[in-house]
Order: structure tokens, then sequence, then C-alpha cells
């Protein structure tokens, strides 16, 4: 590891915390997360750390200024080690507890100039992640009750897709597919390309025949057609309400039934409604896309 006076980069031969990599919950990448926003705002050096004494220790808290989900902690941590592993973070709340405005979420304790570094890097994962950690509780409270669950969509910030779905369980959410690889998604350009939705669904099982088979429908017909096919999950895209109870009853009646996911342009305020019409699933893109950085300060400490 690099000496914290000078250039606070993180040491390429650093691997992964075993920590880390024993709980399966986390993402496999989050290590190389961490790394390429080093690499990204620390490059060479960080030339302001450089205007405090070598060798100073510094305490320092992390504030919400706001109420949260706090999520992102293994992110935050994982900075300060990668920078420098004598640097202690100390947790006052736990990863998926809800915090009040004003909450201390940390104290660290380290080298003052390893901690200007980290400052910018650590707080930028753990605000967004609890910014979605805490919009997904929103909406999950919202459909308490009801049976449904929420999911969340592909509509995620570049390179941190497994983070951000990570943030979406610790609000109480369901992940979608992680990425083209590991579900058959039947959309309308799919289904014009294959001919008919039997044809795609066919063409599907015989290309992932041990992959989850999903269909997007934009009319009752189309909902028919995919039950026909033996569609097992059956995706209903921006359906009106009235509509969307029609094809419940549908999917109820029918020999082939399947689970049904409401999609499009989903709002908070419209959430209950389209739950209690009996669907299963509510894909939000808005979880992942729409998020709003929970305010977060980092401040040095007098230690006592």
């Amino acid at each position: 590891m690099p000496c914290p006076s000078e250039a606070l980069s993180p040491d390429p031969a650093l691997s992964p915390d075993p920590a880390l990599q024993a709980n399966p919950a986390l993402p496999p990448d989050l290590f190389a997360q961490v790394s390429s926003a080093i690499a990204e705002d620390v490059a060479a050096g960080d030339l302001s750390a450089k205007l405090i004494p070598q060798g100073r220790q510094a305490h320092a808290r992390v504030i919400s200024r706001e109420s949260a989900i706090l999520c992102g902690a293994p992110w935050f941590d994982e900075v300060f080690r990668q920078l420098d592993p004598t640097v202690q973070v100390g947790w006052r709340y736990a990863e998926g507890a809800s915090v009040p405005p004003g909450a201390v979420l940390c104290e660290l304790a380290g080298p003052a100039r390893v901690l200007l570094t980290g400052e910018r890097s650590a707080l930028n994962f753990l605000q967004l992640l609890c910014a979605t950690a805490t919009v997904t509780h929103q909406y999950v409270t919202a459909v308490a009750g009801t049976g449904c669950r929420i999911l969340d969509t592909r509509k995620t910030i570049p390179g941190l897709r497994t983070a951000q779905k990570y943030a979406v369980r610790c609000g109480g959410g369901t992940n979608h597919r992680m990425g083209l690889y590991d579900m058959v998604l039947i959309k309308e350009n799919h289904i014009a390309a294959a001919g008919s939705i039997a044809a795609a669904v066919a063409a599907a099982r015989h290309g992932s025949p041990a992959g989850r088979i999903e269909v997007e429908a934009e009319t009752l017909a189309q909902v028919r057609e995919a039950l026909d096919a033996h569609a097992p999950i059956v995706m209903l895209d921006n359906f009106e309400l009235p509509a969307m109870r029609e094809a419940v009853a549908l999917n109820r009646a029918h020999a082939n039934r399947a689970q049904l996911e409401a999609s499009g342009g989903v709002t908070l305020a419209e959430l209950r409604a389209i739950a209690e019409t009996g669907v299963d699933f509510i894909s939000i893109g808005a979880l992942t896309k729409n998020v709003a950085a929970i305010d977060l300060s980092m401040r040095f400490v007098e230690h006592h």
C-alpha cells in the first residue's frame, strides 16, 4: 500500500476483501466498482490532500441531512480499505436500517489525507445507493398487504447495475433480470421479427430451454396469445386500470395461468390501485434511473 503522504491510488496488487467474497448478497464486481471510482477521482494523486501535514490523524463523521434507508456501507468501507486499510469505520446503523434526518451514520478514524481523498468517492456510492434503497422502500410500502412485488429494471447507471440492484433488494424490492443474458423478454420488435407471440415463445424455449421467459403484451388479445403459448410471465405494457383488471380476470380463467407484471410509466400515486388489480409484479424504472442522491456530508471532528 502507498504511504498516506504519497499518491493515494489503490495498490494494483490489492485483492478483494475475503469478507466481501464470502457474502453472496454483495455483487461480485464491488471491488472493481470501487477501484474504478478511485482511479477516476484520484488518478496520479490528490493534490489538495497534500496541504495536510504528513502523518496527521483525524476523526470524521458522516451525517444524513434527510431520512433514508441506509445502503452502501460495503462500498464506503471498500473505498477506504483500498486507499489505506488502517482507516477504521464504525457504523451506528445497520445496512437496510431507516435513519432519521441529522443521524450520524458512521465515524471514521485514520490518516487525515486518506479521509480527505476517499471522502467523495465513498459518499458518492453511499448517497446513490441510499437513494435507490429509500425510493424502493417507498414503493414497497405503498403496496404492502396486496401481495404484489416491486421489480426493478435495466434502466441503471452504467457500470453500477449490480450495486443499484443490491440497493433495490436492500429497500425491500425484487430484482427483475440482471441483463440480457439471464432472461428472455419478448417485446414488440421480437414478436414482429418472429412473426407471432407463439413463434417467439417457441424459439425462446428452443434457444434457452432452462431460462425464464416473459412476453410483453400491449393488448388483451396479446395477453390471450401469450397465455395460449404457455408464457410463464406476461407483462402488461401501459395498460389502463380497467384493461388491467380484464387481463387479470382473463389470466385467472385461463388453463395456462401466468404471472402478470404491470409496467410503463408507473407513478407512486397510482401504485396502490395497480397493485389492487391483482397483478403479481409492478416494474419501476424510476427506482434506478430517476434517483435523487440522499444529502450526506462528512465532517472532521475533535476526538476526545
